[in-house]
């Protein structure tokens, strides 16, 4: 069964939803960068930063619930 996570972010008018397959993190964060990169929509760099980091906790706390 395919666990799907999903991370958002809401930047004045516009809203960023990401939908994606657990163990398929690393290219999520990819295309964070290749969004805050490209200039073509105001996602930017520190945007990336608040997913990734959104990211992060979520795997820590499922870590963390494993461990326990």
């Amino acid at each position: 069964m395919n666990v799907i996570r999903q991370l958002s972010l809401v930047k004045g008018s516009d809203r960023y939803v990401f939908r994606y397959e657990a163990g398929r993190e690393a290219e999520v964060i990819d295309s964070f960068s290749q969004m805050a990169n490209s200039g073509t929509c105001r996602f930017d760099w520190f945007d990336a930063a608040v997913l990734s980091y959104q990211m992060g906790r979520r795997l820590e706390m499922e870590l963390d619930q494993i461990v326990t």
